[in-house]
């Protein structure tokens, strides 16, 4: 197990929360600072991956668009999702971009499985669903084995965002949440614990403690 640290930005504007990602991935790829793992909330926001369809983007009204680096199509942040970007140096027996994404979805499988939700995965498609609903988003990116960029796991959010869009070009109506799963509300507070420890688990990192304090944090 390799120590990992962790900083809570609270809920954090996405600009914001992407500068701090990549002046933690310079920081990281310096060997400057351990590996870290960023969560976060961020306010409605929509971003586009490597691989996005400008036609999935249907009605973004309020929502700022920001187009980033991780893998994947277009996909919505918003309160009530946890929303976790590992920046991570991955050793010689890690270097392998799809067993970290399947290690990611194991860690939020095996955390759902605490809330008594039978969660799983969908040939062909990353993310992790219960029944027809999907319940978390992936997208990342690799510099020089550093990753960045995470998981979105939708908790308590609100569903009627995903309208939006073509969530990774899938129809918004396949989108879930554990309080929509489980017919009663669950709070990010509640979740994060089970999740780190299922993290750590699946990531062979050991939590050594928090970071500094972020201006993003309430």
């Amino acid at each position: 197990m390799k120590p990992a640290r962790i900083i809570d930005l609270g809920t954090c504007d996405y600009a914001e929360a992407w500068r701090v990602q990549l002046e933690t991935l310079a920081a990281r790829q310096r060997d400057q600072v351990p590996d870290t793992l960023l969560l976060v909330e961020h306010p409605h926001v929509l971003t586009l991956g490597r691989g996005a369809h400008r036609e999935n983007l249907l009605a973004p009204a309020d929502m700022q668009v920001f187009e980033v680096e991780r893998g994947g199509d277009v996909t919505y942040h918003g309160p009530g999702q946890l929303v976790g970007y590992p920046i991570f140096l991955l050793r010689e027996d890690e270097r392998d971009v799809h067993l970290y994404l399947r290690r990611l979805e194991e860690a939020i499988i095996n955390a759902l499985a605490e809330f008594a939700i039978a969660a799983g995965r969908r040939p062909g498609l990353t993310g992790v669903w219960a029944g027809d609903h999907k319940l978390a988003s992936l997208g990342v990116a690799v510099r020089r084995w550093v990753t960045l960029h995470g998981f979105a796991l939708n908790v308590c959010t609100d569903l009627d965002r995903f309208a939006a869009i073509n969530p990774c070009g899938l129809s918004a109506r396949v989108m879930g949440s554990m309080t929509s799963i489980l017919a009663r509300p669950v709070t990010v507070a509640e979740v994060r614990a089970p999740l780190l420890r299922h993290l750590g688990t699946a990531l062979h990192r050991t939590w050594v403690g928090n970071g500094p304090p972020s201006a993003c944090r309430d």
